[in-house]
């Protein structure tokens, strides 16, 4: 006999999209950028994945550049900037590959920052958790606010790791 709100069908969480593969393998997605909150999200999301069995995606956001009136110059500022991003996301690649052996994909995206995101996630429907890392002081950080204030319309889960956390507390936690 089936209990009372069983079905033999899929369950609602195995309809939703991305529901299949977030469950065979925890994604989570951080925000590389060269800040100290960005180096402690990517800590706490290294740990989770290592002890959930789960993997990382960093994503590294070119901000697009306001219009110069020469496109040659613009073009040069666009590329230096995109080549940033590209060797942040790479050492924090590589840093992540030798302090815990797990190979996290990487992705560099020009654009509005949460609009980048939005775009990603709906790419990328394994990502179980969007991972940010507040400011320790003041103003949580763009991210933080925009997605905290945007909370509903996520695919996924939003964990932040608070700004005035050491490493040893992020490992203790994670």
């Amino acid at each position: 006999m089936v209990g009372a709100g069983m079905s033999g069908g899929a369950s609602e969480a195995e309809d939703t999209p991305g529901a299949e593969a977030r469950a065979k393998s925890r994604v989570y997605l951080v925000i590389m950028d060269d800040t100290e909150e960005a180096a402690r999200a990517l800590r706490f999301a290294a740990r989770r994945a290592v002890r959930t069995g789960g993997t990382v995606h960093i994503l590294a956001l070119v901000p697009r550049q306001e219009f110069v009136v020469f496109g040659s110059i613009q073009a040069t500022i666009e590329a230096e900037a995109r080549e940033r991003a590209e060797d942040l996301a790479r050492a924090a690649a590589g840093s992540l590959a030798s302090e815990s052996g797990l190979e996290p994909a990487v992705a560099v995206r020009t654009g509005s920052g949460p609009q980048v995101v939005r775009e990603y996630l709906g790419q990328h429907p394994e990502v179980s958790a969007l991972v940010l890392g507040a400011a320790a002081e003041g103003n949580p950080g763009p991210l933080v606010t925009h997605f905290t204030s945007h909370l509903g319309q996520l695919p996924c889960v939003l964990m932040i790791v608070p700004g005035g956390i050491d490493e040893r507390g992020i490992d203790s936690f994670s």
